[in-house]
């Protein structure tokens, strides 16, 4: 790395070359090379391309609950999630936390410096104890001169949060909280095969603008309706069938 960006990570969270998520692994770089593989930004890149990247790129964690970055913090280094779950989160003007997405493994996120941006304009925070590995700016500007094919791939996965984006604020100004609640759950739940676990429901009220005791409520009324069932940081999505019927309303 050469911005400082694994160092300061590794002074917040821990994590070393050898350390960390590699203990215990046979051969940790080739442990690290197959899981870059799997990144659909870099599924065009040669074996030697794979071999510069994963020396440019290294491996820590974070615990649940951490914060990795702050809105408003200066840009620097990307970020590839290989376990865990991240979410992206910004707090409006009337102050007021709104969440933009819950990231799964496999993507990448803190792309905004590649973009032009010099501030973050979002939060990330640890959902469940993460690996990441990280990339500095320098190093993947670098890598994006010489393979311009990794620019176009991020382009696109950046083009579909958008459009996520833009959805989730067509719910906020069109929807009910039932719909609002119903799409979140609809979405969270393909994710992870109908079981939605590790959201509290002040975080999905986060997701959707609304208050905890609200949420509450409605996932009791879904219950009642057959839609979900309850458990302690776990919602279990029954019928898909009746959460897409609420979308309308």
């Amino acid at each position: 790395m050469t911005d400082g960006v694994l160092p300061r990570l590794r002074r917040v969270f821990g994590g070393s070359r050898s350390g960390g998520p590699n203990r215990g692994i046979a051969n940790p770089a080739l442990y690290k090379r197959e899981y870059l593989r799997t990144i659909e930004i870099f599924r065009d890149l040669t074996p030697a391309d794979m071999a510069d990247l994963d020396a440019a790129t290294r491996m820590t964690t974070v615990s649940k609950g951490r914060t990795i970055y702050r809105q408003e913090d200066t840009a620097e280094g990307l970020f590839l999630l290989k376990n865990g779950r991240v979410r992206l989160s910004r707090i409006t003007s009337g102050g007021k936390k709104l969440d933009l997405a819950i990231l799964e493994p496999g993507t990448f996120f803190g792309e905004m410096p590649l973009l032009g941006e010099q501030m973050r304009n979002a939060s990330a925070e640890a959902v469940e104890d993460c690996t990441l590995c990280v990339m500095s700016q320098t190093d993947i500007e670098r890598l994006i001169s010489k393979k311009p094919q990794v620019a176009l791939r991020m382009l696109e996965i950046v083009g579909r949060r958008l459009a996520a984006a833009e959805a989730r604020l067509e719910d906020l100004a069109y929807r009910g909280v039932r719909a609002r609640l119903a799409s979140v759950l609809l979405r969270l739940g393909k994710a992870r095969e109908g079981v939605i676990e590790g959201v509290t429901h002040q975080e999905l009220g986060d997701m959707i603008g609304a208050y905890r005791e609200t949420v509450t409520k409605v996932l009791d009324e879904l219950q009642d309706a057959g839609a979900v069932e309850l458990a302690r940081k776990r919602i279990h999505v029954l019928s898909r069938d009746k959460l897409a019927a609420l979308l309308d309303e």
